[in-house]
């Protein structure tokens, strides 16, 4: 791969990434926008977000099957073209409850695009390259949010909130066709791996009883998933706690936003003097601590609007060098099922993110502290389950995929 196309690929790998990113922070501005004209509470809008993120993780254990047996790029475009018309539908609705369930859709067709390019990067890059190209794609991934919510805030206010979804729908036009030209095939379909349910389950489980991909995902996954309850409660304490505007919440979101790009790319060169598993336990206990002193100090009313904006962004700093890491040390010891990997890895961080989202909701009580305290248990649990599982995989046999043997991984 010259390195045009390398370049090509990682760019338009960050872009897929994206779809996620943008799907859920591009309409947080609108929530109440949404409430007042669906005659409905903030808190069931926040639903339709605990909704998309439900849909993800479910849609991205149909599409790991696919891609491994039909290739990548036919689920690819399959996905995106269900994203397109599910868009259009958020446009169109007139209900709380059909936002809803055009959310769900939208997130079925639209999570293809985060596992299709975790696959990509296990398909077209060596093992050894892996955590520095996710640390690539999640700077990509950490400038959307610094361009969603504010593209957002100001649709909302020049054309209202329905417009959000047209922009949606446009955006991922333009990534169907960046795929159809620009984007190398990867791995080619395998006709040997059968989608029949008992097939299907038996991949999944070859990947679940690997120990360092059932502890770096479930690390990965809790402890990402954080940012999800800043995501389900920063509109409301920001716009009604604190009364901000929506154009002055989007660039309180794109200020937090640069929070993990710098720590995304320091990890690329920590990667030389240390491991994946030293950078990932040094950052949940930094962030543990951070989290503790944030909740804390809401809880005592230390922090003003600006006090609590800039303990979020130390506490944020810490996701962009927990994911790149946990992702690779998951995808590492696959080859074969690395769609099913990227499936079940995905499924689990967004499916802890919907949990994570519904808590946010179900807790609300017109203050930051349901927030902030969500986000706090999730990195204390996530270094739990880290010190438990590190001792499984260093005491217990360690079986590879079932084309290839395991190695130890210390990228």
């Amino acid at each position: 791969m010259t390195r045009r196309q390398h370049f090509i690929s990682i760019l338009i790998l960050g872009i897929l990434s994206t779809i996620s990113p943008f799907s859920i922070d591009m309409y947080l501005p609108g929530f109440p926008a949404i409430a007042k004209d669906l005659h409905t509470p903030i808190s069931q809008v926040q639903l339709s977000l605990t909704a998309y993120l439900v849909g993800i993780s479910v849609g991205q254990l149909l599409y790991g099957p696919l891609l491994d047996r039909f290739g990548r790029k036919l689920p690819l475009y399959a996905g995106l073209l269900v994203y397109i018309a599910a868009s259009v539908g958020c446009a169109l609705s007139t209900s709380i409850d059909m936002l809803i369930l055009m959310r769900l859709l939208q997130a079925l067709g639209g999570c293809v695009g985060l596992v299709a390019a975790q696959a990509l990067v296990r398909d077209l890059f060596p093992v050894n390259q892996i955590a520095q190209v996710f640390s690539l794609l999640t700077l990509v991934i950490a400038v959307s949010p610094m361009i969603a919510p504010t593209v957002g805030g100001y649709a909302t206010i020049a054309f209202g909130w329905h417009s959000i979804f047209i922009i949606l729908a446009v955006v991922a036009a333009l990534m169907l066709v960046g795929v159809f030209f620009f984007l190398p095939d990867g791995k080619q379909p395998d006709p040997a791996l059968s989608l029949r349910p008992k097939a299907v389950m038996g991949s999944f489980f070859t990947v679940l009883k690997q120990p360092q991909f059932l502890t770096y995902s479930l690390v990965g996954g809790i402890a990402t998933a954080a940012p999800f309850a800043y995501l389900a409660g920063s509109s409301d304490v920001f716009m009604t706690i604190y009364h901000v505007s929506e154009q002055q919440y989007g660039w309180i979101f794109a200020f937090l936003a640069i929070a993990m790009i710098g720590p995304t790319q320091l990890n690329r060169f920590l990667l030389k003097r240390f491991s994946n598993e030293q950078i990932i336990f040094t950052t949940l206990i930094y962030q543990s601590i951070v989290g503790l002193l944030l909740v804390i100090g809401t809880w005592a009313g230390w922090y003003g609007l600006f006090g609590l904006i800039g303990m979020l962004f130390l506490f944020l700093g810490g996701q962009g060098m927990t994911n790149p890491n946990a992702s690779a040390l998951s995808l590492a010891p696959f080859s074969r099922h690395a769609g099913s990997a990227a499936a079940l890895m995905g499924s689990f961080r967004m499916g802890f993110g919907s949990i994570i989202s519904a808590a946010v909701s179900v807790l609300h009580n017109n203050t930051a502290i349901p927030m902030v305290g969500v986000m706090t248990v999730c990195v204390i649990l996530g270094l739990v389950i880290l010190l438990i599982g590190e001792r499984v995989i260093r005491y217990q046999p360690k079986p590879g995929d079932l084309d290839e043997p395991m190695t130890e991984v210390m990228l």
